[in-house]
């Protein structure tokens, strides 16, 4: 009985094995190899010289640093923005339905028309929003020329990290939103009659009952913004110091067509991954488990 009722899991299943089990067997296996397709030649077994190479490569090592500091600037800022639209959305007021919509639709956008958006509508020198707006501004004060500033190109990193932030944070918002919505009333009341303040009950009662929705929040948020490669291509090319692993693995299997040392950066990568995921995991199951509770 038990496998019949599995058995119908049984196509998906081979679809999953077949589409990132068996491409991910590929590239572990050609990461142990050498192999460039600009010396046919010389290709061979070489151990975990792929991987030595990697590790002592200074380029990926500046593209390491640069994804941390990207992934934890773009988490902790999203997070935070998100925390405070989930608490403007958790009040009851007219047209919450239609802000809820327009906070939620950057998310909803595919990842490289965000770029381009970013790119062209706003950072751009000469007809973009931002400088438009800095154009209007100056102007209102009587200065006869404002300053036209090139963004990604004085500010590339925060220019990427900006339009990372502004994609993610509706992500966080309905994480928090589905956190606050969770909060026992009964709790939150009584505290009200006793006297407490807005700011006490959101110390005391709705920070603690969000620990882990901002927890699972930032797991999944550092998940996917760990292997952003839209963003970096489409504002910058890596250049600027704006290269992260994603990029830098784009660079070295595309560009130098070394398929041994990207298959080996991206084996490393994908251990990181799992490691966030499983702890990412772990609190998900933690989190239910105390909604059981």
């Amino acid at each position: 009985m038990a496998w019949a009722r599995r058995a119908p899991l049984m196509p998906a299943l081979v679809f999953m094995v077949i589409v990132t089990q068996l491409p991910f067997v590929a590239t572990l296996v050609i990461s142990f190899m050498e192999w460039n397709s600009l010396y046919p030649d010389d290709r061979g077994f070489t151990g975990f010289g792929n991987y030595a190479a990697v590790f002592a490569d200074a380029d990926l090592r500046a593209s390491v640093l640069t994804t941390v500091w990207l992934t934890a600037g773009v988490v902790l800022l999203s997070l935070l923005l998100g925390l405070g639209l989930a608490l403007l959305l958790d009040r009851r007021f007219r047209g919450r339905g239609v802000v809820r919509t327009m906070l939620i639709a950057p998310f909803l956008l595919v990842p490289v028309a965000s770029a381009l958006l970013w790119k062209h509508a706003l950072y751009n020198p000469e007809y973009g929003l931002l400088n438009g707006t800095l154009t209007w501004v100056w102007e209102l004060f009587g200065a006869e020329r404002a300053p036209q500033p090139d963004w990604i190109t004085t500010t590339p990193l925060t220019a990427v990290a900006v339009s990372l932030i502004w994609q993610w944070t509706p992500f966080m918002m309905l994480i928090l939103l589905a956190g606050l919505q969770s909060r026992p009333t009964e709790a939150m009341e009584a505290a009200r009659v006793d006297g407490a303040g807005p700011w006490q009950v959101f110390r005391y009662l709705t920070l603690p009952h969000l620990r882990r929705y901002l927890e699972l929040a930032a797991l999944l948020g550092s998940i996917y913004v760990v292997q952003n490669f839209d963003a970096v291509f489409t504002l910058t090319s890596g250049g600027l110091g704006t290269a992260n692993l994603p990029y830098t693995i784009y660079e070295t299997f595309y560009q130098a067509h070394d398929y041994g040392r990207a298959s080996a950066a991206g084996v490393v990568v994908v251990a990181g991954t799992i490691v966030v995921a499983t702890l990412a995991l772990r609190l998900v199951s933690g989190l239910l488990r105390e909604e059981n509770a």
